[in-house]
């Protein structure tokens, strides 16, 4: 799964590094370290402006709220379940499968956390009575240094407590999809550590090569098996994954610090 990432480029870089064409300043959200479940993020996306007269989709980035809320949800309590899509299995999953089909996105990101559970007794920690293992977080990001754009979906859910015109009656929401991390071995390995990311952890964010980005993002494609042939893991030897301070666990932690490249993992052999 994709649980937390990192978000620190600003709206300037993504709107030229995506052709954006609309983006609405008072947006602008502050570079995010530790990104979790419910927080605002950017996505890139393809859609007609509203209420213009022109109906061809314009390159937006948007500001949506991780966790996707369906749009026939009741309310919008389990969206911080559903912050990830399984590419497998989307295009039949009544909460994925109108997204998938008719509004796609791309989640604009530095990279992705990902926790390995230390097997040796001494990383064990007491916490009162019980016992259990510490996790070393592994920070992963395309090999090159470039933007990690992350495949993602997005839905609208109208809150009908409130009235229409109050600013927060409509959720734009949007989930992260995954993929096997088996397909993904790592471009840049440690010397002692993982050699696939699938060693980490068996799932990652499903990264789009810029080659997809224009076809994911149209939403006058519909065709549910070429979407889904769009959904290929990334080539061989694209990702790089090292380790990271452990205070990038606790949520409040916020900063550039939580994605310094460590010289080995704080809590000591893990391979």
């Amino acid at each position: 799964m994709c649980g937390r990432y990192a978000s620190s480029r600003g709206p300037e870089e993504l709107v030229e590094r995506f052709g954006i064409e609309r983006w609405e300043p008072a947006e602008a959200l502050a570079p995010d370290y530790n990104v979790a479940p419910t927080k605002q993020v950017y996505v890139v996306l393809d859609r007609p402006l509203k209420d213009a007269r022109d109906p061809r989709p314009v390159r937006q980035l948007r500001v949506l709220r991780w966790g996707l809320v369906p749009s026939w949800a009741e309310n919008p309590d389990g969206a911080a379940r559903m912050i990830n899509a399984r590419a497998e299995s989307l295009h039949e999953k009544p909460s994925f499968r109108r997204p998938f089909a008719q509004r796609r996105c791309i989640v604009p990101a530095d990279g992705y956390y990902e926790w390995v559970t230390g097997s040796d007794e001494r990383e064990l920690e007491v916490e009162g009575k019980r016992k259990r293992p510490r996790k070393q977080p592994y920070f992963v990001l395309p090999a090159d240094g470039s933007v990690f754009a992350m495949a993602g979906i997005y839905e609208f859910w109208r809150d009908r407590t409130l009235p229409g015109e109050h600013p927060q009656a409509w959720w734009a929401t949007c989930s992260v999809i995954t993929t096997d991390a088996e397909a993904a071995p790592l471009g840049v390995a440690p010397a002692e550590g993982p050699r696939s990311l699938a060693e980490i952890h068996p799932r990652m964010p499903l990264m789009l090569t810029p080659d997809r980005w224009d076809a994911w993002l149209d939403p006058r494609r519909t065709d549910t098996d070429g979407l889904r042939e769009l959904l290929a893991p990334p080539p061989e030897g694209l990702m790089r994954a090292y380790p990271v301070p452990t205070a990038v666990s606790n949520v409040r932690n916020n900063g550039p610090e939580l994605m310094t490249e460590l010289d080995a993992p704080e809590l000591g052999t893990l391979w």
